[in-house]
């Protein structure tokens, strides 16, 4: 059995935590049973953003055309597309591989690990013991009761990241955020795309404004079907044909390809953690505190393994927090008051804070709304669509709530996060010049029109 002074299991956010332990001159051991960079490098954000941005540039046609500028689009080279995604993403690995082989004082499994005991693994035919563990573990995609799912070739948002050649027609199930950016990419693209989603909106956990202009956009764009639940798979005639119900009536959909994006599953499953004191949930999540730390002494989780919130910037810092904590013997709490959203959709989206639901639950509150044709560039832009809400508290005017759809809207966002990380006063906003005419001048323009809901 070999010693370490610190375990991190996780090979996404982890490797934070693996740095700063280095530079602890800690003896470290680092492990991943799949690619390093987690989901967010080799099957997340960066992907998929190395997928929308081409998509952006074809959607551009339709602002074109708004202003009277004819644009031609003769040729899309998916095949390029994808191979430039898979090509930029193995480099990143790469590079991280190489660069751990180069590290004094650590040891690299790129191999599964089980627990055995508190503090014991067994990885790679070896048993382990760390002093403090940490896990990061992450999560995959989850497989709905389908028939026939198992039996027919469906597509996950990792497995669809290998196809070749484009599909002439796609069937995404789900309306999440791996639907919405994915039919975005096949529309553009020139696929037939439908969702089939069970629930009444698209993205059920953003504010309803939001959800509200996106399912009006999208039923344009595409083949939205809300309220339409899944039931069954098969392949007939060389094509895909699923059953589902909708409104209790049976209906059926075909198309070349089908992706299956319904959510997120745990990996804590896949680690034994019945030989250990460290408790999941009833979704078999990791539970933690607000310092990252499990049921078990020295044990930290964090990003999707504990099933919070499943974005890398969250995860990044829940990995700064337990690092924090266990090497500086700190008490720092992890706040996800301005813990951002965004969605590279068409439109884009972006949220922190509560929704206006949320916010009324808790608060006495106002609201503001604007639209981007209010201010100079957003007429220049001659966008109708872009649409900004902000929710304060009545008395104090603090900020509990800031969401955007439209273009640029992660960008936007980014003035919003900042203030409401340093206490959410939005007269800071107005005491910082905005530069006229640019597009963050909307982010005033809710504050100036608050009201009550």
């Amino acid at each position: 059995m070999k010693k370490y002074d610190v375990v991190v299991v996780g090979g996404g956010s982890g490797s934070h935590i693996v740095d700063v332990a280095l530079q602890h001159d800690y003896s470290v051991c680092f492990i991943e049973k799949d690619r390093l960079g987690g989901t967010c490098l080799n099957y997340g954000c960066i992907p998929t953003k190395l997928l929308t941005y081409p998509a952006d540039i074809v959607s551009m046609k339709e602002k074109a055309e708004k202003l009277k500028i004819e644009v031609n689009i003769e040729k899309i080279d998916f095949k390029y597309i994808m191979e430039r995604m898979r090509k930029k993403v193995k480099e990143n690995s790469s590079t991280t591989i190489k660069n751990l082989t180069e590290i004094e004082n650590l040891d690299f499994h790129n191999k599964k690990a089980r627990f055995i005991d508190n503090y014991k693994l067994k990885v790679d035919g070896q048993i382990i013991k760390g002093d403090k563990i940490f896990l990061a573990t992450g999560a995959r995609a989850n497989k709905p009761p389908i028939k026939g799912i198992d039996e027919v070739k469906t597509y996950t948002n990792e497995t669809i990241l290998n196809i070749e050649e484009k599909p002439s027609s796609i069937i995404i199930i789900g309306g999440g955020y791996i639907s919405i950016e994915y039919a975005h990419f096949f529309n553009s693209m020139g696929t037939d795309v439908t969702i089939l989603q069970r629930n009444k909106d698209l993205i059920p956990n953003m504010d309803h404004d939001i959800k509200k202009i996106l399912k009006q956009t999208y039923n344009k764009k595409l083949n939205l079907h809300t309220n339409t639940t899944a039931r069954e798979i098969k392949k007939i005639n060389g094509e895909k044909k699923v059953t589902a119900t909708k409104n209790d009536e049976e209906k059926e959909f075909t198309a070349e390809l089908v992706l299956v994006a319904t959510g997120r599953k745990s990996n804590a499953d896949l680690l034994n953690l019945q030989h250990t004191d460290i408790e999941t949930d009833q979704k078999n999540y990791i539970k933690v505190n607000k310092k990252m730390e499990t049921t078990q002494p020295n044990v930290w989780a964090i990003g999707d393994a504990t099933g919070k919130h499943m974005f890398k910037h969250t995860a990044n810092r829940e990995a700064n927090i337990a690092s924090e904590n266990a090497f500086h013997q700190t008490e720092i709490e992890m706040n996800y008051t301005a813990n951002p959203k965004a969605i590279y959709s068409n439109p884009q989206i972006a949220s922190v804070g509560l929704t206006e639901k949320q916010a009324k639950q808790q608060h006495d509150i106002l609201i503001g709304e604007a639209r981007y044709n209010e201010v100079a560039k957003g007429q220049a832009m001659e966008e109708k669509t872009g649409y900004v809400k902000t929710i304060v508290k009545k008395e104090s005017k603090e900020i509990l709530g800031h969401h955007i759809i439209g273009p640029h809207a992660p960008t936007l966002i980014q003035e919003i996060i900042t203030v409401m990380a340093a206490g959410g006063n939005p007269q800071t906003i107005f005491n910082a010049m905005h530069i006229h005419p640019a597009l963050p001048e909307i982010n005033l323009e809710p504050f100036t029109k608050l009201k009550p809901p």
